[in-house]
């Protein structure tokens, strides 16, 4: 008599992608019901418990993040890239958002899950992201069928240095609200702060640090002390949500938080962003997208903060508490600001393959 099982085994492939980590997935391997699908990735990372302990989640929000890839069925695409974002202490997914570091990693792992085939010595990848609509091209090195890890490219964050992975971000204003300004303004008082509230690649309330008693330069230790902090720019947070047509975001990480002030180490402008319960220990590459057309648009809370470039493209170095980010920006001005195009060059690395197991209580094909 055979022995039932007690654990669902699930192939995946574990890959850093820019400065976050996790489990990458073919969507036909798991649950097609987004309420067992939640079960089972909560499962897989172990979220609950403030170290992951019974999952392979790293006890931090950039490390709880699932890519699951499919062949695309659009007609520009060639995978469709569906993310989740697993909360580290509550056992919850939320589906709205999309992840642009993880993001670095869906080409290789696209190639290592033989969806596309690799050709040298660049393959160039076009992804649809299924959570907001957004179009990305990204741009691996291969060699011998195969994707190269190794390089010279070192992004701030991530210690030592990689291969390049180019990424053009395309379509991504208003693709969560369906306006590059949901509330229709450049500036909302929400609970006497000025906040910017933006849709692109990532729906963003942006507020000036000195706006909410802080400088802007505090490290993420720091910050995320500061619970009074936290609990100010999570009531105006909440009402960003509803202004700009998200409903109740308590239980959301969409719209993220974030603050600026003048740059001092050389770059455009200083940020810290948030994820938004914990402070990013870099910076997100949606939300870093968000807030280089928040610096470009006049009006905005950026707003005396430097000197505005005008001409397209303009290169926007944001500056966060491990280095800074470079996002190269294609707009107009032709009535008004209009935001068309962000390239950023990340990198990425396979760190693991195999199995991942959850109860088969839990789910079992």
């Amino acid at each position: 008599m055979a022995t039932k099982l007690t654990q669902t085994a699930i192939p995946y492939l574990f890959m850093r992608g820019g400065t976050s980590r996790g489990p990458y997935f073919k969507r036909s391997d798991l649950p097609e019901d987004r309420e067992t699908l939640a079960k089972v990735l909560i499962a897989a990372t172990g979220s609950g418990h403030s170290i992951n302990i019974d999952g392979i989640g790293g006890g931090n929000a950039v490390t709880t993040k699932v890519a699951m890839l499919s062949v695309s069925d659009d007609e520009w695409a060639d995978i469709d890239y569906f993310f989740a974002q697993v909360s580290v202490e509550e056992q919850l997914v939320d589906f709205k958002p999309t992840c642009g570091n993880m993001l670095s990693a869906v080409g290789p792992a696209a190639i290592e899950m033989g969806l596309v085939e690799a050709v040298e010595p660049i393959t160039e990848i076009k992804i649809r992201a299924v959570n907001t609509g957004a179009r990305v091209k990204a741009r691996v090195r291969t060699a011998d069928g195969a994707v190269v890890y190794c390089g010279d490219t070192a992004i701030d964050g991530v210690p030592g240095t990689a291969a390049p992975i180019e990424l053009t971000f395309l379509d991504v204003a208003g693709g969560a609200t369906g306006a590059f300004l949901p509330t229709g303004n450049t500036r909302d008082l929400i609970d006497g702060v000025e906040v910017t509230c933006m849709d692109v690649a990532m729906p963003c309330a942006i507020a000036r640090a000195e706006d909410l008693g802080i400088t802007g330069y505090e490290t993420v230790e720091e910050l995320d002390k500061n619970t009074e902090f936290f609990a100010r720019f999570e009531a105006i947070r909440i009402k960003a949500g509803e202004l700009m047509g998200l409903g109740d975001v308590r239980e959301s990480v969409v719209p993220k938080f974030a603050v600026l002030a003048p740059a001092n180490r050389g770059g455009t402008i200083a940020t810290r962003y948030f994820m938004p319960w914990k402070t990013h220990p870099t910076m997100a590459v949606t939300g870093g997208q968000c807030i280089a057309a928040c610096v470009l648009t006049p009006g905005s809370v950026a707003d005396g903060m430097l000197t505005r470039p005008s001409e397209s493209p303009s290169n926007v170095t944001l500056e966060h508490p491990s280095g800074s980010m470079d996002v190269l920006v294609e707009f107009n001005t032709n009535g008004g600001f209009e935001f068309e195009a962000a390239g950023l060059v990340r990198t990425a690395r396979k760190l693991a393959d195999g199995n991942i197991f959850v109860p088969a209580a839990i789910w079992e094909p």
